[in-house]
């Protein structure tokens, strides 16, 4: 039996280590660990609710947005506050950009290049290529012309031996499958997407102010004036480029993203057996609509993979085990807590770096063991997909089904490394369709003469209950997000978040039973264990947000920076 280490695990946010011992060409078994320590929810305590949401969108410079809204909805939550339609749209358009431009990010620049051999597609035929893309696609770039233009780009960057996002790759290896023109077409639309990513996202900007980190959500509502007479408000003319930018987006999910994933997975359906992990699925549920009732995506549970029901949430059996973490609770060892109650000081007790192996006996990571019902349990676009599928979300199982049907797979793949990478296009083709919606019952209102969008009526302190406790929940991008809030005199007593990579890069909890990442580990065959690029895979295929797991580099307490404002 042998052990081997990949750290750091590349093309994610934050740091994490995988360990895994492998037998007999597989993987028998592997501890996900976080290195760095969470210090965000310590730093709310004392400070005014209000403010929350600004301090928690700083857990990562990406997922900036999902921490906004969760933090807003706890406080929300906890002071019983109301929120008008415009409001609740405006939010549901900045989420669902937000969903399709990292998915599409995610596909292509975080997870394709474990499927996709660049340096095979420098001895593509261009024309070929063009085929090939014209056969799946009526993209209007599928041009010989310019999938060569693109190869002879990339040949020029590789002759000056500078390769940056490409170096450090296991180029060649047996485990790719693509021909050379699928190579180079994907490759192609990895570039595209640099350059559309950065154009549909400007709804941000007209909704937010900015991106990353928006400025306009606000405790009550929304802080960006509707008024169709001022410039400096949301107008007509706002409305009609969001929806120049949401049209768009919907092409390029429709026309390129969609048919690649298709294409590429189409090579790889073995993968549909890989990967498939703890079996048990948690979702939010997403997109409050107008006139209250069940979001447009809804909350649920699926448990032992079993799709012919979807039990409800209850925020109140989630907790949180340590045992593995490392954390103290003042409780002891062997308990769960609920976030309500939880803890975040952490005390280290691992090897200090350089350390071949940590002590997986013991506790050997900063990311928390979260459970509901005592049970692991994966999210992100599967579980969300999963979930909507068993509770007879018709536009949900339409897609799955189509999907499913053009590969030739049944309901089964879904629980797999294939399933979570193919649900992870599905979930952002739905939001881009439906994105559109919202829009024009945004436009609709404003039509109408509602322009409303805050309610103040809470908003002076001296209104508060001299206690209160909220939650926020939220389908990030990666997944089921929650903040959980207790107030105390106008002030933040414990603030706690449990964030999707939480979840998912979990260590073992106090019955030694293993996290989703871990989980799907078990049993991966391995073509060069000094190569793991299946690793790779089925890590990436989860899309880790370590930096929104935990956060402070510095684990003694000392002194890193000091910033002066003058």
């Amino acid at each position: 039996m042998t052990k081997i280490v990949v750290d750091p695990i590349t093309r994610i946010e934050g740091h994490l280590r995988i360990e895994a011992e492998v037998a007999g060409g597989r993987v028998t078994d592997a501890w996900s660990s976080s290195t760095m320590f969470r210090g965000i929810e310590t730093i709310l305590k004392g400070r005014d609710p209000r403010d929350a949401w600004y301090v928690t969108q700083r857990f990562c410079g990406v997922c900036t947005t999902v921490h906004s809204i969760a933090s807003i909805r706890a406080v929300e939550n906890a002071l019983k506050i109301a929120i008008p339609s415009n409001a609740e749209l405006i939010r549901n358009i900045i989420i669902g950009i937000q969903n399709v431009q990292d998915h599409v990010i995610h596909f292509y620049h975080l997870h394709a290049l474990d499927w996709v051999d660049i340096t095979s597609g420098l001895t593509a035929d261009p024309a070929k290529t063009a085929a090939l893309a014209a056969s799946i696609s009526d993209w209007p770039l599928n041009s010989p012309t310019y999938f060569k233009e693109v190869q002879d780009k990339v040949k020029a960057f590789v002759a000056k031996g500078r390769l940056g996002p490409f170096a450090n790759a296991y180029w060649g290896h047996p485990a790719y499958k693509l021909p050379p023109e699928a190579n180079l077409m994907a490759t192609a639309h990895y570039l595209e997407a640099l350059e559309w990513q950065k154009d549909v996202i400007k709804i941000h900007a007209i909704l937010g102010s900015k991106n990353p980190h928006p400025q306009t959500f606000l405790v009550g509502g929304m802080a960006i004036p509707i008024d169709p007479d001022s410039q400096n408000a949301l107008n007509a003319d706002k409305l009609a480029e969001i929806k120049r930018l949401l049209t768009k987006a919907g092409e390029f999910v429709e026309k390129v993203y969609i048919p690649d994933l298709l294409a590429v997975a189409s090579f790889y359906k073995e993968w549909a057996g890989i990967g498939g992990g703890v079996g048990n699925f948690l979702s939010f549920g997403e997109f409050p609509q107008q006139g209250g009732g069940q979001p447009w995506l809804p909350a649920g549970v699926v448990l032992n993979r079993d799709l012919g029901k979807a039990l409800p949430v209850d925020h109140r059996k989630v907790t949180e085990y340590v045992d593995h973490s490392w954390y103290e609770y003042s409780g002891g060892a062997g308990k769960g807590l609920h976030p309500w109650e939880g803890e975040s000081e952490g005390k280290y007790s691992g090897p200090k770096p350089p350390f071949q192996h940590l002590d997986t006996s013991g506790k050997y990571s900063w990311v928390k063991a979260p459970r509901y019902e005592d049970q692991p349990m994966e999210v992100g676009p599967l579980a969300r997909l999963l979930v909507a599928y068993a509770a007879g979300h018709k536009p949900v199982q339409d897609a799955v089904n189509g999907v499913l049907g053009k590969l030739s797979v049944g309901p089964e793949a879904l629980f797999s490394t294939l399933g979570r990478t193919a649900a992870r296009g599905i979930d952002c083709l739905l939001i881009a369709r439906e994105m559109p919606k919202w829009n024009d019952q945004l436009m609709d209102n404003i039509g109408k003469g509602d322009y409303a969008i805050h309610n103040g009526e809470k908003w002076d302190p001296d209104r508060w209950p001299a206690e209160a406790s909220g939650y926020g929940m939220h389908e990030a991008p990666r997944g089921a997000l929650g903040h959980w809030i207790r107030i105390r005199d106008q002030k933040i007593l414990n603030y706690q978040a449990v964030v999707p990579s939480t979840w998912n890069a979990s260590p073992r909890d106090a019955k030694g039973v293993r996290g989703p990442y871990e989980a799907a580990l078990i049993g991966t065959p391995l073509a060069d264990p000094g190569k793991p690029l299946e690793i790779l895979r089925i890590i990436h295929s989860f899309d880790p947000c370590l930096a929104c797991a935990v956060h402070l580099l510095d684990a003694r307490g000392n002194e890193t920076l000091k910033v002066a404002v003058r």
